[in-house]
């Protein structure tokens, strides 16, 4: 169990642990604008004035509706932080995502988050899909030569296996991965042991399976006893878990994000901790969260 505050993306920008994923601030669908834009705009300026430093977001969410709030809400933006944005994916419609890794999708992906940004460089720009349709060096290329410019400071990727990831590393230096992770969904337990291995951040994206969390008798006795909700508690794991793991849990109320954060300095007993770990791995298969397939990405192929 580990309970490290802070984690040093590439080795030297340090960051807190406990950030926030922006993607639910869009429409419906993550297409469009949201219902409650005030409510956006508070949401992320309290993240920052609870103490959070790294925020994620991507040039999909909205499309770019996430980017520009980002920027409505924040900019100029504290010295300390961090947004890190992703590029690789197009929006058909709601709910549709389809992989573009040719170079000038790319190119024009991150040359438009810059600008809904306002910032010069991205302090850590993610290939958001693997588009294997595009030789992944002619991808991986373009971005290189954007961090010879000056525009991007680090590198990640998303939805990878180690294989991937050590393909990519022959082409750039990867410092994050973000692949699907929680107390009930653990198939990249490999990637996340890796990363760990190797100084790479491992950044957990739907973390709380939008609301639908699998737990059983162990789990919901642990939280009883703690006198947190079962998010709450997977939160917490995700973070004692592995000291790499950087958690961006989403919303788009103040109330649920000032929920998630209340953890952030509670301390497990580590005989609890370890019985949620071999909790979680005793829910039945099937009843897990199911691998939410990025649906046109297959149909594409």
């Amino acid at each position: 169990m580990v309970n490290n505050k802070t984690w040093k993306l590439g080795g030297s920008l340090e960051i807190n642990r406990f950030g926030y994923g922006a993607m639910r601030i869009t429409g419906e669908g993550i297409i469009g604008a949201p219902k409650d834009e005030a409510e956006a705009i508070r949401v992320l300026r309290k993240a920052v004035e609870m103490g959070v430093n790294f925020i994620d977001t991507a040039d999909s969410y909205g499309p770019y509706i996430s980017e520009e709030l980002i920027a409505k809400a924040l900019y100029p933006y504290p010295k300390d932080l961090v947004i890190a944005t992703k590029g690789g994916q197009l929006r058909p419609g709601p709910d549709q995502w389809v992989p573009d890794g040719q170079p000038i999708h790319i190119k024009e992906a991150l040359e438009g988050s810059l600008k809904r940004l306002k910032t010069d460089r991205i302090d850590l720009y993610q290939l958001h899909r693997r588009d294997m349709n595009v030789p992944f060096e002619d991808t991986l290329g373009v971005l290189k030569e954007a961090q010879d410019k000056g525009l991007i400071r680090y590198f990640g990727l998303s939805e990878l296996d180690v294989e991937s990831v050590r393909q990519a590393q022959k082409y750039i230096d990867v410092v994050s991965l973000q692949n699907k992770f929680s107390l009930d969904y653990r198939k990249w337990e490999p990637e996340l042991k890796f990363c760990a291995e190797n100084n790479i951040a491992f950044i957990p994206w739907n973390p709380l399976n939008a609301g639908r969390l699998v737990v059983n008798e162990t789990i919901e006795r642990i939280a009883n006893k703690y006198k947190i909700t079962k998010p709450q508690l997977s939160l917490k794991w995700l973070f004692n878990y592995s000291n790499n793991i950087l958690l961006i849990p989403g919303t788009s109320k103040v109330s649920h994000l000032e929920e998630n954060l209340a953890v952030r300095d509670m301390e497990f007993d580590p005989a609890d901790f370890e019985a949620i770990t071999k909790a979680s791995l005793e829910i039945p298969k099937k009843a897990r969260s199911p691998r939410k397939p990025y649906f046109a990405e297959r149909q594409a192929r």
